[in-house]
C-alpha cells in the first residue's frame, strides 16, 4: 500500500485562501501604522516650535505677536524633505501640515495663557479623521 506524499490540491487552496484573508486585513493596518509613524516627524517639528512660542509668550506676557520668524521663534522650515508641507505660528497658535504621504493632515497647537502658566490644546485633522495620526 502506498503512503500519501505531499499535500492535496484542496489543502493547498485552503492555505492560499487563509493567506489571502490575512493579507487583506493586515495591509490596511500596516498602511495606517506607517502613516502614523511618518506623522511623528510633523509632531516633532511642531513641538520644537512650541518651546520657542512658550518662551515668546513668557517674554511678551501675551501670545499676541508670537509668530514664526519673530520674537525668537525660528522661521518656518523648508518643506523640501520629509513629510512636513508647511508650518506657521500666528499669535502663538502653531499649525503644521503634512504632505500627501500623511494625507495632508494638520496638527494644531493652541496655547492658553493663565496665571499658572501656558497650557496647550491639540486639534487639527490628525485628531478627527480616520486613522487618527496624532493620538
Amino acid at each position: 500500500m502506498n503512503a500519501q506524499k505531499g499535500f492535496t490540491l484542496i489543502e493547498l487552496m485552503i492555505v492560499v485562501a487563509i493567506i489571502g484573508i490575512l493579507s487583506a486585513v493586515a495591509l490596511p493596518a500596516y498602511q495606517n501604522y506607517t502613516k502614523k509613524s511618518r506623522f511623528t516627524e510633523v509632531i516633532s517639528i511642531a513641538n520644537g516650535y512650541k518651546t520657542a512660542v512658550g518662551l515668546c509668550i513668557q517674554a511678551l506676557g501675551t501670545k499676541t505677536g508670537c509668530a514664526t520668524g519673530t520674537n525668537g521663534i525660528p522661521a518656518a522650515p523648508a518643506a523640501a524633505q520629509g513629510v512636513l508641507a508647511s508650518l506657521t505660528a500666528t499669535d502663538g497658535a502653531i499649525t503644521a501640515t503634512g504632505t500627501t504621504a500623511v494625507d495632508e493632515r494638520t496638527y494644531v497647537l493652541t496655547p492658553t495663557v493663565t496665571d499658572s502658566g501656558t497650557t496647550w490644546a491639540v486639534t487639527g485633522t490628525c485628531t478627527t479623521a480616520t486613522p487618527k495620526l496624532c493620538n
